[in-house]
């Protein structure tokens, strides 16, 4: 019956932790550019029993062991917004912003300018370009941003196209290692950040979170529904091996 618990108790803390999981993918499917999380699980054997004097061997007791999560890294459908300073990247490239922390990386196209002239983040984050921030003078007007990313301005009165920069798009070889810090911004992790050449921007667009909630809002009820039957069973279990106990001490001795 200890083992029955054990089992139970071990898929109980992985179903909570995959509800946690969930509820973060759900509370951000509005949330520009989000990629959503999926939990990882593998069997865990060990025997019933360590002692070497039992006749025969025992049989493996399989219990759950959780192995973390992945991100689903799949492009969300992209919305038109017709604001000049929204992008959206076509592709599996990067923007790069500078954060107290150093370079992180986001999805998160929603753009704008702050007071100081440069091109920042909806957390105001500096995105950097080829060379360095983009900064806008306070003459700059028709802000267009091609598909490789040149960001060029009409300055004044003038007619003539003047470059404010380049967006710097970057990949990563292996995109499981990156880690996600809060505020939809990644750190590199273990993987190796490259310039990505493949990737286009789409000016007046952004990307959606990849959240599928009408899946999602299904495996929440999954899973809720399964820790209440392993509790379910864990009290059954309970209530055995308490009147297995009261029957025993009424054994006259």
């Amino acid at each position: 019956m200890e083992n029955a618990l054990l089992i139970g108790l071990s898929r109980q803390t992985i179903l909570e932790r995959q509800l946690d999981v969930i509820a973060n993918n759900v509370a951000n499917v509005n949330t520009a550019g989000f990629k959503a999380d999926g939990s990882l699980f593998e069997e865990y054997l060990r025997s019933r029993a360590h002692e070497d004097n039992f006749v025969g061997g025992d049989r493996r007791v399989s219990y759950v062991q959780d192995r973390g999560t992945y991100r689903d890294f799949t492009q969300g459908s992209l919305q038109q917004t017709k604001n000049p300073l929204d992008v959206a990247i076509a592709g599996d490239g990067f923007l790069v912003v500078q954060t107290g922390g150093g370079e992180r990386y986001t999805r998160d196209g929603g753009l704008q300018i702050n007071n100081t002239g440069q091109l920042v983040t909806a957390g105001g984050n500096a995105v950097l370009g080829t060379s360095g921030p983009i900064v806008f003078q306070p003459t700059d007007h028709d802000i267009n941003i091609a598909p490789d990313g040149s960001v060029t301005v009409l300055e004044g009165s003038g007619r003539t196209d003047s470059i404010r920069g380049k967006l710097r798009l970057v990949g990563f070889a292996d995109a499981q290692k990156m880690l996600k810090e809060g505020s939809n911004l990644f750190a590199a992790g273990g993987a190796a950040a490259v310039p990505d050449i493949k990737s286009t921007v789409q000016q007046g667009f952004i990307e959606k979170s990849n959240v599928n909630s009408v899946a999602e809002m299904s495996t929440m009820i999954e899973v809720t529904r399964a820790y209440q039957q392993i509790a379910s069973m864990l009290q059954n279990e309970s209530d055995l091996h308490k009147s297995a106990i009261e029957k025993l001490a009424d054994v006259p001795a």
